[in-house]
């Protein structure tokens, strides 16, 4: 039995258009950010996008949630084209598709307490009476490892690695189908972001999500991810499974990249 496609980007495209270098250049010069990217992601599996800072994988993950419209090419979830859809759609369509941020301070408004960020996405989309919006929330603060007490705190009370695990909350309180993590344990310590993918992991079996995973770092890669994609100036210039691209590189840019990793780190993994 195969497995469905649950999200499929086609010749995916953007392009900015920059200021113009002099007076005498008439031309606009253009920055593609993202260079025709195919890509499926399957069900309940885990697809990480690798590369280096500035090689397209946050704005690929913006596109796919469409925070910002793409130049060309489409993007399909559940065989439904995303690409042409209204705001108010678009909207409607964030029920199933939500995103981890790498910042997990900036990701939360300082100005409101947990119980009020977390049950936001549900009265947005009118889900339940405000009784039931509560339980949910301090249902969802035991489910990420945190107290329902915490529920009457503000984010600056808490450490980087619980505020999180809030950020995790606030996303899967819709009940997504995907999540896009955007580089999600890169700010936080070695210690904490172990316990943090063990908790995505868990997340994931218990409310059968489908995770596309961005990351600057294989070896975090390598453990969570089922495939992986690797990026390099907007374009996928390899992909595969994850074990396979990391014992068996075949591009230039991918052998390059795992040479960069630190030798002690590396036997460490093993």
């Amino acid at each position: 039995m195969s497995v469905p496609i649950l999200l499929e980007t086609n010749e995916l495209e953007k392009q900015y258009v920059l200021k113009k270098k002099t007076l005498f250049n008439k031309e606009p010069e253009i920055l593609t950010a993202v260079n025709k990217v195919s890509l499926k992601i399957f069900s309940g599996e885990t697809l990480g996008i690798v590369g280096e800072s500035g090689c397209g994988k946050s704005t690929f993950a913006r596109l796919v949630t469409r925070l910002i419209t793409p130049t060309s090419g489409q993007v399909f979830f559940e065989d439904e084209e995303l690409t042409n859809l209204s705001a108010t759609e678009i909207r409607e369509k964030r029920k199933d598709i939500q995103m981890i941020f790498q910042d997990p301070y900036a990701s939360l408004d300082p100005r409101k307490r947990i119980l009020a960020l977390l049950t936001e996405p549900l009265e947005i989309h009118g889900i339940g009476t405000p009784k039931e919006r509560k339980e949910q929330a301090l249902e969802m603060l035991e489910k990420v490892g945190l107290q329902r007490a915490y529920a009457t705190r503000f984010p600056h009370e808490f450490s980087g690695g619980q505020c999180q695990r809030i950020n995790i909350a606030r996303a899967l309180m819709l009940r997504p189908k995907l999540v896009i993590c955007d580089e999600p344990v890169s700010a936080l310590d070695v210690s904490i972001q172990a316990q943090v993918l063990n908790l995505l992991l868990d997340l994931q079996e218990e409310f059968q999500l489908t995770y596309v995973f961005i990351s600057h770092d294989l070896n975090v890669v390598r453990y969570f991810c089922d495939r992986i994609a690797v990026m390099y100036m907007g374009e996928v210039v390899e992909s595969g499974k994850a074990e396979s691209i990391y014992t068996n590189p075949q591009h230039a840019y991918t052998q390059k990249l795992l040479a960069a990793i630190p030798k002690n780190i590396e036997t460490a993994k093993e």
